[in-house]
């Protein structure tokens, strides 16, 4: 492969390289909201800004630890898991906002995702279509027991990966309605808790690179709760998904440990 960083030892599209990051890092894809997870670590640094990606680099519980934005959706992310992999890290939490599914997942509630619909392109290009998109079990377990510590209302399941932000939103408008339309359906009735746009990429990179990562999402409203006329209200505020992942790494650093 061509090395487009001309000898820079600096990964091209994020910017940085061996020792800048720790083994454990936070996915967001605001790159604003890296320097807000960067203020939960000690002694946090600005070590990469680059495109979508911008990297800080601290400690937790003593133990070295990072957090790159991404940007939106699979392409940018598994860019990110891919490079940051050569540069030592090993586990990943991804951390964002999804859209509620399930008539019971509701605004401001937190979604852990154990897994992934492959509704979008980047994960193809990994692997068949017929492998499954599958969080860490043991970082499944971080989050949830780091949602109950904080007493944060979660729930865990399956989410639904898509490209296309309005395909999702207004797919009656697009020529390929009754796709989409059929297979919403098709998830609801199978109990999907939501939908965002990177985690299948994210868990099939990582099943591919031997490399362990799970999600937690913060839902910011409900559409089929919409479509009923139930009660709908809309929460913005990342800090419980944050709080609930930094806990869960913490968790995670303790039981590597042990």
């Amino acid at each position: 492969m061509i090395d487009y960083t001309e000898g820079s030892n600096k990964e091209y599209h994020i910017g940085v390289g061996k020792g800048d990051v720790g083994r454990y890092v936070i996915l967001p894809g605001d790159p604003k909201r890296s320097k807000k997870i960067a203020a939960f670590f000690d002694d946090p640094k600005l070590v990469g800004d680059s495109r979508e990606y911008v990297t800080y680099t601290g400690y937790l519980n003593g133990e070295k630890v990072s957090v790159t934005s991404t940007g939106i959706g699979g392409p940018s992310a598994s860019i990110a898991m891919e490079e940051l992999v050569k540069c030592g890290a090993d586990t990943f939490i991804r951390v964002g906002t999804c859209g509620g599914m399930d008539l019971d997942v509701l605004g401001g509630d937190l979604v852990i995702a154990t897994g992934a619909i492959r509704f979008e392109g980047t994960s193809k290009e990994y692997a068949p279509i017929e492998f499954p998109a599958v969080a860490d079990l043991d970082i499944v377990n971080a989050l949830i027991k780091a949602s109950k510590k904080l007493d944060k209302r979660y729930h865990a399941g399956i989410v639904q990966c898509k490209d296309s932000f309005y395909g999702q939103h207004r797919p009656e408008t697009l020529p390929n309605a009754n796709e989409l339309l059929t297979k919403w359906d098709a998830w609801c009735k199978l109990g999907t808790k939501a939908s965002e746009m990177e985690s299948a990429a994210l868990f099939v990179v990582a099943s591919y690179l031997k490399v362990r990562c799970g999600s937690v999402f913060l839902t910011v409203a409900n559409q089929e709760r919409a479509k009923r006329g139930l009660e709908n209200k809309q929460v913005h505020e990342t800090s419980g998904a944050i709080e609930t992942a930094i806990e869960a790494l913490k968790i995670l650093i303790d039981e590597d440990r042990a």
